[in-house]
């Protein structure tokens, strides 16, 4: 399975569909990511808060996968936006990874109470000044605080990884990206198992398509041009998942998948979390 690259707006290319970790212990991670990459998989997406990066590193290294063919994210935690703080937690989350680079590593959330994302961001430049990183972005950003870091710094976000799914699909926020070539990444695409998959309206496009409907909703956001990284730890589903280059919506499906936007925010918002844990 070939996965089909978007190119980030500094021309690194990047997977559209990637394998995300959230929510996995490190021992299950190592095995979900050999999975993953025995399936075809080749972008992994982790964090320090996930506490699985040594887990994800093992599987990595055990792949025998030459390294340019891997796209590794991995994200600062909020109680480390401190400039010199976000450098020490980059390099201990290369460690853990046993990786020599990354290839994005993104601000986990803005904690604008905190006012301190702007010290965090311009960590991240000088990582990539240094090319320790091959591109930086942010994750859970709003238009505001977006629209902050585009006012006072040069280097503009690669990404932006944000709750995105049908029923919440921040269409505004994906606005103020394309006009910055800024690429859109959703994270729990499929809402996070909550009732989404058991609409009626999915489960009709998925029969139309002889799909499930998490295949339609990933096909989704694919035509909507997202990145999206959904995540299982069963091998079944981590196939399903990206067994969906073969087939396409039409616009009569995808008229139908956007009357399901109900601003059903599944996750914090990002206005307002704080959580220094």
């Amino acid at each position: 399975m070939i996965v089909p690259d978007v190119t980030l707006n500094n021309g690194v290319p990047m997977p559209q569909l990637g394998f995300g970790v959230w929510q996995v212990d490190d021992d299950t991670a190592e095995k979900a990511v050999t999975t993953a990459l025995e399936s075809g998989y080749r972008s992994i997406d982790t964090a320090k808060l996930y506490f699985n990066e040594q887990g994800v590193g093992r599987a990595l290294r055990a792949s025998g996968l030459p390294r340019e063919e891997l796209f590794v994210t991995t994200k600062l935690w909020n109680t480390e936006h401190e400039y010199d703080q976000a450098l020490r937690a980059f390099d201990e989350s290369l460690a853990k990874l046993g990786l020599d680079y990354l290839d994005l590593y993104l601000i986990h959330w803005p904690v604008p109470s905190q006012d301190r994302y702007t010290e965090a961001w311009r960590a991240l430049e000088k990582l990539y000044a240094d090319k320790r990183v091959r591109a930086i972005g942010v994750s859970n950003f709003t238009v505001q605080t977006m629209s902050r870091l585009l006012d006072e710094f040069d280097v503009v976000p690669a990404v932006n990884q944000i709750e995105l799914h049908p029923r919440f699909p921040q269409e505004e926020l994906r606005k103020l990206h394309a006009v910055h070539d800024i690429a859109t990444e959703a994270w729990s695409p499929l809402g996070q198992g909550k009732g989404l998959l058991d609409d009626p309206v999915l489960a009709r496009v998925a029969a139309k398509h002889g799909r499930t409907p998490a295949q339609v909703v990933l096909r989704w956001h694919l035509q909507l041009g997202n990145v999206v990284i959904p995540k299982s730890v069963t091998p079944s589903r981590i196939a399903e998942n990206i067994a969906v280059f073969d087939f396409a919506l039409d616009d009569e499906d995808m008229a139908a998948i956007a009357t399901l936007d109900n601003g059903g925010r599944i996750g914090p918002d990002p206005a307002v979390f704080a959580w220094m844990g």
